[in-house]
């Protein structure tokens, strides 16, 4: 029995002592000179994890930094079910935010696997801080590297964002803003219009007999007509007008500052463009164009956009009924 404990003490110390020669290697110790670091595995306790095993939680007190010996901590900021953040490897540490600023720990610590730590308190700390140059510009630069990394997660986060949002407001298949984003704004001009006392007017286009199209041609045959058309619209009216796609082969143009007049020679203009539009295939074959019927509404003093797009809608199928490629009023 005497012989064992003799065995698995020099074992320990055979691995203690690999550890105290590696501490050079590490993040934090890189340049130091080893007489530095003489004692520091004697007076700071190891912990070692199993697979699995959380070290910090968010919200935790935590007085210690963590300087990881051997195996691999996950840092995740949710949950520790999910993706993690970042993967922290051996000669890396975990923890200093909390030993510097006294704040609870903000992320989920978990081993990756079998993980051997070495923890050094703060006092510790400190003392190493006040007493090596080049262990204080490490940490410096161990917490630069933390902002950078913070300020690069940041920036994906804010353009992850804007493409979520633009997914929302944008359709896909023509590139042209979507019904939400549309009724959105229409709603906005229609109020300042009110208060300006302007004129506003809405184009409601659809496309004539799609299904037919898509029926003799295909579906793709019919997502190139309805980006050809699309892209008409876009070209065919002025800066300050926009254009949405409101569902299906339908779309919406808003025409601020111009009243049922100046509608009819807008709609003119994109049902005639529509008409002569090109429908060109990916392989660059060509396809019958397609033609609109348009459905025209100006805003009253207590239009509400529900209203206006009813009274749009209603031109819109009398433009249907009196044969198509046409608009009414």
């Amino acid at each position: 029995m005497n012989l064992e404990l003799a065995q698995s003490a020099a074992q320990q110390d055979k691995e203690w002592g690999a550890a105290a020669a590696s501490l050079s290697d590490t993040t934090l110790f890189a340049n130091v000179e080893p007489e530095a670091l003489e004692g520091l595995l004697e007076s700071c306790p190891q912990r070692v994890l199993a697979a699995g095993e959380v070290l910090l939680r968010p919200g935790e007190a935590n007085r210690t930094l963590f300087l990881i010996l051997k195996g691999r901590l996950r840092v995740h900021l949710d949950s520790p079910d999910h993706r993690p953040f970042v993967m922290l490897n051996a000669g890396e540490n975990v923890g200093e935010l909390s030993v510097i600023d006294h704040k609870p720990a903000s992320a989920w610590v978990v081993a990756d696997g079998a993980t051997t730590l070495l923890a050094i308190d703060q006092d510790r700390f400190w003392s190493m801080m006040h007493a090596s140059h080049t262990v204080a510009c490490n940490m410096l630069g161990i917490l630069t590297q933390r902002l950078r990394a913070s300020d690069a997660a940041i920036s994906a986060g804010q353009q992850l964002q804007q493409l979520y949002k633009r997914h929302a407001t944008t359709d896909e298949l023509t590139g042209l803003y979507n019904r939400r984003w549309m009724q959105n704004l229409l709603r906005r001009h229609l109020l300042r219009s009110s208060m300006n006392r302007q004129p506003l007017s809405v184009l409601m286009v659809d496309v004539d007999r799609l299904k037919e199209f898509n029926a003799e041609f295909g579906r793709v045959a019919g997502d190139h007509a309805l980006f050809a058309v699309a892209q008409t619209l876009s070209h065919n009216v002025r800066p300050g007008d926009a254009v949405a796609r409101f569902g299906g082969g339908q779309f919406l143009v808003l025409l601020p500052d111009t009243d049922l007049a100046g509608a009819r020679i807008a709609a003119e203009r994109v049902r005639a463009a529509v008409a002569e539009a090109v429908v060109m295939m990916s392989d660059e074959s060509i396809l019958p164009s397609v033609t609109v019927s348009i459905g025209l509404a100006q805003m009253s003093p207590f239009s509400t956009s529900e209203g206006l797009l009813a009274e749009a809608g209603a031109a819109l199928e009398r433009a249907k009924a009196s044969g198509r490629n046409c608009f009414t009023d």
